[in-house]
C-alpha cells in the first residue's frame, strides 16, 4: 500500500510498463464477483419487488409488474456495469513515433455516475490533459475509460482519482490533469433541494501541476 495526495492506494502492475499502477478502489467485498451476473439480476429483482410492494404499488398492474426485473437488468448490465472488471474496455496506446511532447487536451467528456450514498445520478463533464512521453492514446479510449469508472456507485473525488491514475499508468507519464464538474441529484432532488449548484474536483500531476495556462484551460471550460 502507498499514499497519493493523502489517499490510500492499492498497488497494481501496469500492463504497458514495469512501473507500479496505483488505483483507488471502490469499497467492494472480496467475493463481489463470485455470483454470476444472471443470478445477480434474479436476486436484485426479487429484492426490488419487495421494495415496490412496501411502497404500496400493485405488482399486477401492467405498468409496474416488470419494473423489478427492469431495474435489476439496468443495475447489472448498464448503470453499474463498471463495477465488474471484465467490462473494462480494451485501451489502445500507440508509440509516440512523431515525438509529440506538448499537451493534448480533451474537453467536455460527458459522464453519468451514481452517488453511492443515495443511488441517484451524478451527471457532468470531464476535462483531461496529458503530455505524451513514449505513448499516445486513441481519443475515444479516453471517453471509454471515463465511462467505465463512472458506471458504478461513486463519490466524485474517487472517480477523479481513478481516471487520473489509470491514464497515468496506461500512458506511462505523470504529466496528467483531470477536472470534473458535476451536478448531484442527492443535492437537487432531496435534502436541501438546491437545483443550481455544481461540484468541481481536480487533480494535476507532473508538469501540468505547474502549468497555470493549461490549468486555466481545464478549469475554465468546466466552469462555464
Amino acid at each position: 500500500m502507498t499514499k497519493l495526495n493523502g489517499n490510500t492506494l492499492l498497488i497494481k502492475e501496469s500492463a504497458n510498463n514495469s512501473n507500479h499502477h496505483v488505483t483507488v478502489e471502490n469499497p467492494l467485498r472480496d467475493d463481489a464477483f463470485n455470483i454470476d451476473d444472471n443470478l445477480k439480476v434474479e436476486l436484485i429483482a426479487e429484492k426490488f419487488k419487495d421494495i415496490v410492494e412496501i411502497l404500496g404499488f400493485d405488482l399486477t398492474n401492467d405498468s409496474i409488474k416488470d419494473t423489478p426485473n427492469r431495474v435489476a437488468k439496468m443495475y447489472i448490465n448498464e448503470i453499474f456495469k463498471g463495477l465488474n472488471p471484465i467490462n473494462k474496455p480494451e485501451i489502445t496506446v500507440f508509440k509516440n513515433e512523431y515525438e509529440y511532447h506538448t499537451p493534448l487536451v480533451e474537453l467536455n467528456i460527458p459522464f453519468t455516475s451514481f452517488c453511492e450514498h443515495h443511488f441517484v445520478p451524478i451527471q457532468g463533464k470531464v476535462n483531461i490533459a496529458y503530455i505524451p512521453k513514449n505513448y499516445v492514446i486513441g481519443l475515444s479510449k479516453i471517453h471509454r475509460l471515463v465511462d467505465f469508472y463512472a458506471r458504478r456507485p461513486q463519490v466524485q473525488e474517487r472517480l477523479t482519482m481513478q481516471i487520473i491514475q489509470e491514464l497515468s499508468s496506461i500512458l506511462d507519464t505523470n504529466d496528467v490533469g483531470v477536472v470534473l464538474k458535476a451536478n448531484h441529484s442527492c443535492i437537487s432532488c432531496r435534502g436541501v433541494e438546491d437545483l443550481g449548484s455544481s461540484t468541481l474536483t481536480s487533480v494535476f500531476l507532473g508538469q501540468i501541476k505547474s502549468d497555470n495556462s493549461l490549468i486555466k484551460v481545464l478549469l475554465g471550460s468546466n466552469c462555464a
